[in-house]
């Protein structure tokens, strides 16, 4: 199991828009609460010696710190699958064939996270 620490943030409702100094164009990038987030993120799974390159079944479940601002479960399983990819724990996220039993659990207010369990799918 791993066990991602902090309060989960969701990578799609937490954006900025900002102008490309070099093109002169606006663009969209994630907001400092994400980038610092996924950077905690990507340190803690560091740790992990794991690597998953195939088929995988994936339940996450949340803790969140109060219920203000409540995420929608879809966002925060997007947002955990790039960073698990991004850390290089799963290959690619298209290799998630399954989400069961994945939830927004409640609140934990000493301990907001996320516990996500990845298992192998044998094909």
């Amino acid at each position: 199991m791993i066990i991602l620490p902090g309060r989960p943030i969701t990578k799609k409702n937490s954006q900025q828009i900002v102008m490309n100094r070099r093109t002169k164009r606006r663009q969209v990038i994630q907001s400092e609460y994400y980038r610092a987030y996924e950077e905690t993120c990507l340190w803690h799974l560091k740790k992990y010696r794991v690597k998953y390159t195939g088929p995988v079944w994936v339940t996450a479940r949340y803790w969140m710190p109060n219920r203000r601002s409540w995420p929608d479960l879809m966002g925060l399983l997007q947002a955990t699958a790039d960073i698990l990819e991004a850390a290089g724990i799963i290959e690619n996220d298209r290799g998630i064939v399954s989400l069961d039993g994945s939830e927004i659990v409640g609140v934990d207010k000493e301990n907001p996270r996320a516990e996500i369990e990845i298992r192998e799918v044998s094909e």
